[in-house]
C-alpha cells in the first residue's frame, strides 16, 4: 500500500503569486494526498484566496494560520498539522513541473530506507534582467554533485520520523533555515537521494534592488547561522585587498597589472555566462546584450550586498550566542 504524502508551504503577503503554485499542484502527475498550507500573517488577501481553493474542492486543502510566524515555524506548523509519513515541501509562488511530486516521492517506494530526497529548481524569467540573473546565480543541473547538492526547501521530502529526529526546521531564524535543516538531516541520516526531474520553477527578482535585498539576508542569515566562513572571507580579501592593491601596483609600477582583472574577470564570470548562452536562444540580439552586460552587475551587487549583510548577522549572532542552540 503507497505511503501517504502530504505537500506543505508556508505563505505570507503572496496574493499575486499563490495560483501558480496551487494549479500546478492541482495538475500533478500523482496527485498529493493532502496539502497544508500555513498563513504567517497576510495582509494582502493570501487568505481569501487560499479560502476560495478550499471551498472549490479541487486539492484537498487545508489551511492554517500562525500570525507573525517566520519561515521555519510556519513550515513546523504545517508539518505538525499534516498526516502523511512523506512530507513534501515547497514554496509560494513556484510553478511545479506536472512529474515534480510523482519524481520527489518515487526514491521513497524504490528504497523504503530512504529518509530525504532532493529535488531541483529552474528560473522562470519574465525579462531580460531576469534570464541574466538566473544565469548568474543559480546552478545547473551539470553543475550539481547529487552525493553533496544541499537542496532548498522549494523543492524536497523527507520521512516524518526525519524532521521529528533533527527537531524540525530551526526555529530561531530568519533565512538560511532550510540549509541549517539540512545539515542536521546529512548528518543523522548521510546523503540524499537526487530527483532532479523534480523540478519547481520560480522566477528570480525582478531588479537589481530586489535582489540586492535578497542578498544582503541571505548573507546575514549566514552570519547568524555561522556558514561559509571561508568563502566569506575570500570575497572581502578579493574586494578589500587584492582589488585596491591590483589599482595601486598599475599605478605606481606598470599597467600590466591590469591584465589580472582579466584573469580575474574570466574566473568570475566564466561560470554564469557558460549557463547564460542556451538560455538566450529565444531573446533577439538587442536582449542579449543586455543580458551579457547584466551578469557582472549582478554579480559585484550580490557581492556587495553580502559583504554588507555578513557582519550585520555576526554581530546578531554574537548578542544571542547564549539563546542560539
Amino acid at each position: 500500500m503507497a505511503e501517504r504524502v502530504s505537500v506543505i508551504a508556508t505563505v505570507r503577503n503572496e496574493g499575486e503569486n499563490i495560483h501558480r503554485l496551487l494549479d500546478s499542484l492541482a495538475l500533478q502527475s500523482r496527485l498529493p494526498d493532502e496539502v497544508v498550507i500555513c498563513d504567517g500573517g497576510s495582509t494582502d488577501g493570501t487568505l481569501e484566496v487560499l479560502r476560495s481553493y478550499v471551498r472549490e474542492g479541487g486539492l484537498p486543502l487545508r489551511v492554517i494560520v500562525r500570525p507573525g510566524a517566520n519561515i521555519s515555524q510556519g513550515r513546523n506548523a504545517a508539518i505538525a498539522e499534516a498526516e502523511g509519513s512523506i512530507i513534501a515541501v515547497t514554496d509560494a509562488g513556484v510553478r511545479l513541473a506536472p512529474e515534480w511530486l510523482a519524481s520527489l516521492t518515487a526514491p521513497f517506494e524504490e528504497d523504503p530506507r530512504t529518509q530525504v530526497v532532493s529535488g531541483f529548481f529552474a528560473p522562470d524569467p519574465r525579462s531580460v534582467f531576469e534570464v541574466a540573473l538566473g544565469a548568474t546565480i543559480l546552478p545547473a543541473l551539470a553543475d550539481v554533485d547529487p552525493a553533496r547538492f544541499l537542496p532548498s526547501s522549494r523543492s524536497v521530502a523527507f520521512r516524518r520520523e526525519a524532521w521529528e529526529a533533527v527537531g524540525g526546521y530551526p526555529e530561531w531564524i530568519d533565512y538560511c533555515e532550510d540549509l541549517l535543516f539540512d545539515f542536521a538531516l546529512r548528518e543523522r541520516f548521510g546523503p540524499f537521494a537526487f530527483a532532479p526531474q523534480a523540478l519547481a520553477y520560480f522566477r528570480p527578482r525582478p531588479n537589481l534592488a530586489a535582489f540586492f535585498r535578497q542578498y544582503y539576508r541571505y548573507a546575514r542569515g549566514d552570519g547568524k547561522a555561522d556558514l561559509w566562513r571561508k568563502r566569506h572571507a575570500v570575497r572581502y580579501l578579493t574586494y578589500l585587498v587584492a582589488t585596491p592593491l591590483l589599482i595601486l601596483l598599475s599605478l605606481i609600477h606598470t599597467p600590466l597589472w591590469l591584465l589580472a582583472f582579466l584573469v580575474g574577470g574570466g574566473i568570475m564570470f566564466y561560470t554564469p555566462y557558460k549557463r547564460l548562452l542556451p538560455m538566450m536562444r529565444p531573446l533577439s540580439l538587442w536582449e542579449r546584450c543586455q543580458a551579457i552586460a547584466w551578469v557582472p552587475v549582478i554579480r559585484v551587487t550580490g557581492d556587495v550586498a553580502k559583504m554588507i549583510g555578513y557582519p550585520v548577522g555576526w554581530w546578531w549572532r554574537w548578542h544571542h550566542r547564549q539563546q542560539i542552540p
